[in-house]
C-alpha cells in the first residue's frame, strides 16, 4: 500500500480449508506458548517475507528488540521480553554450503559453488538453540552453479564449462534436500520440532522476471481455475517424495524430534493478487522489474501463520 498500490481487495481475502475451520492466528496465545523458547526461520528471501508478516503481528501490543544482524541484513534475530521468546531468521537460500558472488543488489560476478553434501554451518552452528525450525529450498536452485559432492566437481548448472557434466535440477534439488534433512535425523537434538515448508509458487504471466514478465490480476483465482508451472510442480513433488522418505527414516521416533509436512504450495498458488509487482518501490512508474514472486504485508502470506499455528499447537500440547 506504501508504494502505491491503489486496489486493497487483496487484504481482504482469507484461504479456508475444506471440510473444517482454520482459525485465526492469535499473537497473545502464540507468545504465551512460546514463553522461554526460540523459534528459527531458515531459508531464502521467501522465508523472510514470512518473517516479517509473522513481526507485524506480535509487535503490535508488545515490546520486542532486534538483538542480532549480520552486515546486509539478512540473518536477523529479535527477542520478546515480557516472554523471554526469541525468533531468527537465518539466511541460508540452498540450505546446503555455498560460495555466493552476490552483491547486497542482486548483481553476481561469478557462478555459485554449491555443495550439496554438506548442510550450510550458519544454520546447523545454531540448530540445537532452536526449540522450533521452519525451514524450506526454493527458486535459487535454478540459478547457474558449479556442484560439489566431497569437496570434488560432480556436475553444474546453465555454467558454460566443456569439462563438467550438466546435472538435471531434480537431481540436484533432491540431493540437497537429503542432506538437509538427514542432518535433522541425525542431530540427536531432541524435541526439537522442524516444519518443512514447501515451494512457493509465482504468478508472472507472459514472461519471466528478468523478460517483462507481470502479475497485474487483482482477484483471487477460484478452485480449479489455475495450474502450477512445471518447474513449481516438479519441485513441490521432490519436496513432498523427500519430506516421506525422511519421515519414513524417523519412524517411531522416540527422541521426541517431530517433524512435518508445511504444504503452502496450493493455498498460494490461488492468489496472483498479492505479489507487489510493480509497486515493489515507491516509484511504479519507472522501468523496474515485478515482483510476482514475494508478498505484500499485510496480504495472503499473513495466511501461512493461521496454518503454522494450528501445527504447532499439538507440539505445545493443546
Amino acid at each position: 500500500m506504501k508504494n502505491g498500490r491503489p486496489d486493497m481487495d487483496y487484504i481482504h481475502w482469507r484461504w479456508r480449508p475444506r471440510d473444517c475451520e482454520l482459525p485465526r492466528f492469535d499473537p497473545g496465545k502464540f507468545l504465551n506458548l512460546m514463553r522461554s523458547r526460540s523459534m528459527a526461520f531458515i531459508g531464502d528471501s521467501i522465508m523472510r517475507n514470512h518473517v516479517q508478516s509473522l513481526l507485524c503481528i506480535l509487535s503490535q501490543d508488545v515490546k520486542v528488540d532486534e538483538v542480532y544482524h549480520d552486515e546486509p541484513y539478512k540473518s536477523r534475530r529479535w527477542y520478546f521480553p515480557a516472554n523471554n521468546f526469541t525468533l531468527s531468521v537465518v539466511w541460508s537460500p540452498y540450505l546446503t554450503k555455498a560460495v555466493i558472488f552476490e552483491d547486497n543488489d542482486g548483481v553476481s560476478t561469478d557462478i555459485v559453488r554449491l555443495h550439496l553434501d554438506k548442510p550450510d554451518e550458519i544454520w546447523t552452528d545454531q540448530f540445537k538453540s532452536f526449540d522450533y525450525v521452519i525451514l524450506a529450498g526454493g527458486k535459487w536452485f535454478l540459478k547457474p552453479a558449479i556442484y560439489y559432492e566431497k569437496d570434488e566437481i560432480v556436475g553444474c548448472h546453465s555454467c558454460n564449462e566443456k569439462n563438467i557434466t550438466e546435472l538435471g535440477f531434480d537431481h540436484v534439488y533432491r540431493k540437497a534436500l537429503t542432506s538437509t534433512l538427514e542432518y535433522i535425523l541425525r542431530s540427536k537434538h531432541e524435541n526439537v520440532n522442524v516444519l518443512f515448508r514447501t515451494t512457493t509458487p509465482d504468478h508472472f504471466e507472459n514472461g519471466e522476471w528478468n523478460t517483462g514478465g507481470y502479475c497485474n490480476r487483482t482477484l483471487p483465482f477460484k478452485e480449479g481455475e489455475a495450474e502450477m508451472n512445471g518447474m513449481d510442480e516438479l519441485m513441490h513433488q521432490i519436496e513432498v517424495k523427500e519430506f516421506e522418505r525422511a519421515l519414513t527414516i524417523l519412524g517411531s521416533n522416540e527422541k521426541g524430534l517431530t517433524l512435518k509436512l508445511f504444504d503452502t504450495t496450493y493455498l498460494s498458488l490461488l492468489r496472483p493478487d498479492g505479489h507487489p509487482g510493480i509497486y515493489r518501490h515507491m516509484q511504479p512508474s519507472l522501468a523496474v522489474q515485478n515482483d510476482c514472486l514475494h508478498w505484500c504485508l499485510p496480504g495472503p502470506i499473513d495466511s501461512w501463520n493461521d496454518l503454522m499455528m494450528e501445527m504447532i499447537f499439538p507440539f505445545l500440547g493443546r
